[in-house]
């Protein structure tokens, strides 16, 4: 591979003739006018736009039915969010050939300010998209790999910057939602209703450097049953003779006895989130500002099962009994009630100043801190009901501090930059017994408490070179320092202190880029380590008899370093856009979860090393403005991917299968037509095919437990009544769709919105 890489430099390099310093473009129509931006034309992109890069503004937003934030990226090519409800706070986002729980593969971040989760590496550690509503939102860019020098190694799957808008006059706006899925599954037959208000106003001084704007939302929504609950062996006891079992014909390959047979669906998901932001900020012409605070409380009410079984008097029978149904018996178990409270914030500050000559420094400081995370559960579906017996995983004030320094100049042959990052992530895990599930203060004892912490110090530099009007050369080159340390696992009777953790690691970057008569080419090489997160090092547990599992914790993790490469060749044709681009990385020791179950039946997960791990693939990109018809714009793309573990050495079955819930194809388009200049409409269309759902490629199905196939037809139409006033309806997933990502997708889903503004 080094030799490979070596050869792709040194064509980049002999590519064009080098420029004399006195020859070299001014920064003003150099990069900016030839960069390989996918999507909006008209708004320079916030983040280093090396490999593919795309960037989302107003005309895309208006076209989706946008419940939350991440909507709006719905369409953006050879990418996804795993988002099973309106509302779901554990939304991973995927790029190529990311699996959609390897949430410490992308970086994610709000005006510049880091709100991706580093605690840990799964759906439960999604970035923050709750802090920032879907009005607020100015503009998204979307960075596919690791190819700028100035970013962590977290974005060895890509970056997504959220830009937040700025006022420049006094304004205001308001906007209403209404929401409704009707939803038929199994013997659940309702339908889901949900709604938010979100308003804002924003200042800007007249004649003077100071602007404010400040936003809140409200949402509630009610999420369909995510997991199905299925039958056990039966137990010594009584019997209850019972009807009303369902039975799923399509999922015999996790029930190698037979079709399997429900009892009972987790309880729909009331969600209740209260969003509220204030941005502050200062512009003299030299010196900029900015002050940012979101606040977040979220509550998530699982509070009823839907019981499917019925007793011989009619009444409902949902866990923790014996159950005898056409003379044969069960153990129905598992199916509890939960309750789940946050609050959380983000703060954030910065500036920019020019020091001297072409020469500028920008600083920023953030901090998000999860103040409280609660997690009521109850043990069983009957405490649940009568306030029984349950637990509580109780986490904070945790969370996690980043800092920044940029020093560059811009002008002349060489546009050279220097950084530093830091960064420090902290975990604090408390598992308590309760008499009362609902309520802590009948906590009976503390079982357990995890805790951690992990930071990253680093430098960096790079220098793009313009060696010629149309084509440059970028060089970077980045070192991290990465500690773990105070991490431990504690019971009554246990105290299990790890080992402290240190490494370090060197990632170059490579990046050329040409103008050949109206065809632009970019290559773009890279390395990037991805540092082990606290939970995947400090995730210690214990078996189901209260002893610790030496299996659940690995103190060899190593860091996952992985080999980029990215071609890109785009063709503006004036009212048609093509973009094609090839794609590869391998990565040395994936860091993987494996799901199973220790001596007691309780499940477990471990996080282990896979040796190598290969993606590579081909996305073509179309986008049209006005063509083939006035006023109608075209945003299409299609992927094929090829993902698979090259060497697994613990487990050898797994090598050259296709790696899990990585589609071979991805396909994402909307059309946007203008029918007058107050109407528009949109269609938009998202297909996945069916991944595998194991590491083995034994399991592939279309239900409960599998990742399947996805396809998924949206609408929308908006009325713009007058230059104040929108009215908008939309529909996702007309032809309701049954896709799963284990969990189940949604199914037809209604919106209606109205929109002012000043």
């Amino acid at each position: 591979m080094k030799t490979s890489y070596a050869a792709l430099a040194a064509a980049l390099c002999f590519s064009a003739t080098p420029a004399l310093a006195d020859d070299a473009p001014d920064s003003s129509d150099s990069a900016d006018s030839t960069i390989l931006v996918v999507g909006q034309r008209d708004a320079p992109i916030a983040i280093e736009p090396r490999g593919l890069a795309v960037s989302l503004g107003e005309k895309q937003f208006a076209a989706v039915n946008a419940f939350n934030t991440e909507d709006l990226m719905k369409y953006a090519p050879n990418f996804f969010v795993r988002k099973r409800y309106a509302g779901d706070s554990n939304g991973v986002p995927g790029f190529r050939g990311t699996h959609s729980t390897q949430s410490a593969r992308t970086l994610v971040m709000v005006d510049g300010f880091v709100v991706s989760n580093f605690l840990g590496n799964s759906f439960s550690f999604s970035p923050k998209w709750g802090v920032v509503g879907p009005g607020e939102v100015r503009q998204f860019d979307i960075v596919y790999g690791p190819y700028s020098s100035r970013y962590v190694g977290n974005s060895m799957g890509g970056i997504v910057n959220i830009t937040t808008r700025d006022p420049h006059d006094t304004e205001a706006f308001a906007k209403v939602q209404g929401m409704v899925q009707p939803y038929r599954q199994f013997g659940t037959d309702d339908s889901y209703w949900g709604g938010s208000a979100e308003a804002g106003f924003g200042l800007k001084q007249k004649d003077g450097p100071w602007s404010l704007r400040v936003t809140a939302r409200y949402f509630k929504n009610e999420g369909h049953p995510m997991s199905f609950y299925g039958f056990g062996a039966a137990k010594a006891g009584t019997i209850t003779d019972v009807t009303g079992a369902v039975i799923d014909p399509k999922q015999p390959a996790l029930n190698p006895a037979g079709p399997a047979l429900l009892f009972a669906a987790q309880s729909p998901a009331l969600v209740t989130q209260k969003q509220a932001k204030l941005k502050l900020g200062y512009d003299d012409g030299t010196l900029t500002g900015q002050l940012l605070f979101a606040y977040w409380n979220n509550r998530d009410d699982q509070h009823a099962p839907d019981c499917y079984l019925r007793d011989t008097s009619g009444a409902p029978v949902c866990g923790d009994a014996n159950v005898r149904i056409n003379g044969a018996t069960y153990y129905a178990s598992g199916a509890n009630w939960s309750l789940t409270k946050r609050d959380e914030f983000l703060l954030g500050a910065r500036l920019a100043a020019p020091l001297w000559g072409h020469w500028t420094a920008r600083a920023s400081l953030s901090t998000y801190q999860i103040v409280r995370s609660d997690g009521f559960t109850s043990t069983g579906y009957a405490n649940g009901q009568a306030n029984g017996p349950g637990k509580l995983s109780r986490s904070g004030p945790i969370g996690w501090w980043t800092g920044d320094l940029v020093v560059e100049r811009k002008g002349g042959a060489h546009e050279v930059a220097f950084g530093a990052t830091a960064s420090l992530y902290r975990t604090d895990t408390r598992n308590y017994a309760l008499n009362n599930w609902r309520d802590f203060a009948t906590a009976t004892a503390l079982s357990s408490k995890t805790f951690g912490k992990t930071r990253i110090l680093s430098v960096w530099a790079e220098d793009v070179w313009h060696i010629a009007p149309h084509a440059q050369i970028t060089v970077g080159l980045r070192h991290d320092d990465w500690r773990a340390y105070d991490g431990g696992l504690l019971t009554p009777s246990l105290a299990k202190i790890y080992p402290a953790r240190h490494d370090s690691a060197l990632s170059p970057s490579l990046s050329g880029q040409i103008d050949l008569n109206g065809t632009l080419l970019q290559l773009s090489l890279a390395t990037a380590t991805r540092f082990p997160t606290v939970g995947e090092l400090f995730q210690g547990s214990l078996n189901g008899n209260g002893t610790f599992n030496p299996n659940s914790f690995d103190p060899n993790l190593k860091p996952e370093k992985s080999r980029d490469a990215n071609l890109l060749v785009s063709r503006d044709l004036g009212p048609v856009k093509l973009t094609g681009s090839v794609f590869y990385q391998r990565v040395k020791n994936t860091i993987f979860s494996f799901l199973g179950f220790n001596q007691n039946n309780v499940s477990i997960s471990s996080f282990k090393n896979i040796d190598r791990t290969r993606q590579w693939g081909i996305e073509a990109i179309a986008e049209t403005h006005d063509w083939p018809l006035p006023g109608l714009d075209i945003e299409a793309n299609a992927a094929w991917i090829d993902s698979i573990t090259v060497r697994n050495r613990a487990a050898p079955s797994a090598e050259g299968v296709q790696f899990p819930r990585i589609p071979r194809w991805r396909v994402n388009a909307n059309a946007r037509y203008a029918f007058s200049p107050a109407v528009q409409g949109s269609l938009g269309m998202r297909y996945a095919s069916r991944p595998n759902t194991d590491l083995f490629g034994l399991q592939r199905g279309d239900t409960f437990g599998y990742t399947s196939e996805l396809f998924a037809l949206d609408a929308k139409l908006n009325w713009d009544v007058n230059p104040h006033l929108r009215l908008s309806a939309g529909v996702d997933n007309i032809t309701n769709n049954r896709a799963w990502v284990f969990h189940p997708y949604p199914q037809r889903t209604f919106l209606v919105e109205a929109g002012w503004k000043l």
